[in-house]
């Protein structure tokens, strides 16, 4: 039996205005994404890669075109609904952090389960767990500005992971890693996927990391140039 797909992009574009000009950072985009993969996005800088990314979902709309999270439109939903979307169906891993500078990195976890409807864990526990697997423990009561750019990065994952959203997506989740740091990334990444099924979109510059995915597409000036699965 055929996975359902979690993500469909029919047709997507997106145009932005410069004055008098017309800049076209997505055409004409379509593919799909079935529960339980991990799909990486790779292209050159300016490619449209992390607007696909805000657009899947739902940071930003599409000029034309629709996108389907476990086949409903969020393309022109509004805020308030857009809002519970997020909260129940998706991670954000974020290229620059977005940590909330006040909170330390257990508080900075523990937040959006504080914010879940229906919590599925005691925050603060859940949070010490996710720090951990990512090699934190030492690090829980540092705050933001005390951390590493590497380290802030993985608190940035941990919370990602906090409500274990069915749809994880990240940009450039390795960027500022190590190769150690990065490996524990990849490790937890490919666990949560083979345990919970999550489905995973990343967008990276990274070949070894694309090369982890189930399918690799890549994008080149808005284009959709080429979908290939990894290893072929």
């Amino acid at each position: 039996m055929a996975r359902r797909a979690v993500i469909e992009v029919q047709n997507v574009s997106k145009d932005l205005k410069m004055g008098s000009n017309v800049i076209h950072v997505l055409q004409g985009l379509s593919f799909s994404v079935q529960r339980g993969e991990i799909v990486s996005i790779v292209g050159p800088s300016g490619s449209g890669k992390s607007t696909l990314l805000g657009i899947i979902g739902g940071l930003d709309v599409p000029t034309r075109g629709h996108v389907l999270i476990d086949g409903v439109d969020i393309s022109r939903m509004n805020e308030d609904r857009l809002t519970e979307i997020r909260n129940e169906k998706i991670g954000f891993i974020f290229q620059f952090f977005n940590l909330i500078p006040t909170l330390n990195a257990l508080e900075n976890v523990a937040l959006p389960i504080e914010f879940a409807r229906k919590p599925q864990y005691p925050p603060m526990q859940r949070a010490r767990e996710l720090l951990r697997l990512l090699g934190l423990g030492d690090r829980m009561h540092h705050l933001p500005s005390q951390l590493s750019g590497g380290q802030q990065q993985r608190v940035a994952i941990a919370r990602a992971l906090a409500n274990d959203p069915p749809l994880l997506l990240a940009d450039e989740p390795t960027g500022n890693l190590d190769s150690a740091a990065s490996e524990t990334v990849l490790n937890t990444l490919e666990r949560i996927r083979r345990e919970v099924g999550t489905t995973i979109v990343l967008v990276t510059h990274s070949r070894e990391l694309a090369e982890r995915a189930d399918r690799v597409l890549t994008l080149v000036d808005g284009r959709l140039v080429g979908v290939e699965v990894a290893g072929d």
